[in-house]
């Protein structure tokens, strides 16, 4: 149910965002996309180990390819749908300014709402928002068919038994989540304008080194779904520990080297790709893990989703001839590849 309505809720939004004309409207649209987002996420995770407990590996990092592949992917559509006159906004222009502030001096007459000047970015958004209608209405028709699966996995739940340090674990997982899920949208953020100031690349070269990172780490979500089914959780979140570590250090030691940072960039894509579903199924494997949980941790990936670019933004603009984003991802991965041992000697206490 909370995922249906949190579809529904970002449907209405994507519809109503091209049609936006004041800050304030845009900022609400985005908050409702904020809310819609962290439920479906939250319940998406438990839903899975509801249904499939410890057995749900494979699912759990179906479910998180699926995001991987939509991050990869929906940068290149909106780029078709918007055409040249996305990269026109882009640029500044003294006419643009011009015609920018003779707007601002009438924005007291602009109405709240009016058809967008650019159509295609009406088009664009139209048709994820019938996309995520569809999405809302299956969703909401499996909670209305009635079926046992659902005391089923109560059942299950029920039997399953918390850990003796389950609080502590969780915390844990908090911070682990923390600087994984802040190092990899720093990283995915950054890494362009990075790549032009710091190591002096072309825009086309900047965008394909952005494009590597994110297609393998789609790429190794996917193929997570078939290593899933051999390969145990906590397995594949030291190799990936690893991967991220030794990865990190190299962009660090050749920041300026670009054969080193395409490859390192592909690399720490690649490791950080199975990090997260593999923390959630190595949980519950230990530990019963409710809606208020999985909650918990979730709000610790998100905390540094918001707070690790904002803060390496600011020192990356301090501090232009350093890099700062490689620095941050180092010390990140050096948090997990410690934190990691540490949940894992308390599940065997």
């Amino acid at each position: 149910l909370f995922a249906g309505v949190s579809m529904l809720a970002t449907t209405v939004g994507l519809y109503l965002t091209p049609f936006c004309k004041t800050a304030v409207l845009l900022i609400t649209m985005v908050s409702v996309f904020g809310v819609s987002f962290g439920i479906l996420d939250t319940g998406a995770n438990v839903l899975i180990l509801a249904l499939w407990g410890d057995k749900g590996a494979p699912h759990m990092q179906a479910l998180h390819f699926s995001f991987a592949l939509g991050a990869f992917l929906a940068p290149l559509l909106a780029k078709l749908a918007w055409g040249t006159a996305a990269s026109a906004a882009n640029h500044t222009e003294p006419d643009f300014h011009s015609l920018m502030l003779n707007r601002s001096s009438e924005a007291t007459s602009d109405p709240l709402f009016a058809v967008p000047d650019d159509m295609n970015l009406l088009w664009a958004y139209a048709s994820i928002g019938t996309y995520a209608s569809v999405v809302s209405v299956l969703l909401l028709a499996l909670f209305c068919k009635k079926c046992s699966r659902q005391q089923k996995s109560t059942a299950s739940a029920q039997r399953s038994q918390r850990a003796k340090y389950h609080k502590a674990l969780l915390c844990l997982l908090f911070l682990f989540f923390f600087f994984y899920v802040g190092a990899e949208v720093t990283y995915g953020s950054y890494i362009f304008s990075f790549a032009t100031t710091h190591v002096g690349m072309e825009e086309s070269e900047a965008a394909g080194l952005n494009s590597i990172f994110w297609g393998t780490f789609a790429g190794c979500r996917g193929l997570a779904i078939f290593f899933a089914a051999c390969l145990q959780p906590g397995t594949m979140i030291v190799l990936s520990n690893v991967g991220s570590l030794v990865s990190s250090l190299f962009l660090v030691l050749f920041d300026k080297n670009k054969l080193c940072l395409w490859i390192a960039s592909s690399v720490y894509g690649a490791s950080m790709a199975t990090t997260f579903p593999s923390g959630v199924s190595w949980i519950e494997q230990y530990t019963s893990i409710s809606g208020k949980s999985a909650a918990f941790f979730v709000i610790g990936g998100t905390l540094g989703e918001m707070a690790i670019p904002a803060i390496i933004g600011i020192l990356q603009g301090k501090y232009p001839d350093l890099p700062i984003v490689l620095y941050t991802c180092f010390v990140s991965a050096i948090f997990t590849a410690v934190l990691f041992p540490i949940m894992y000697k308390l599940v065997h206490l």
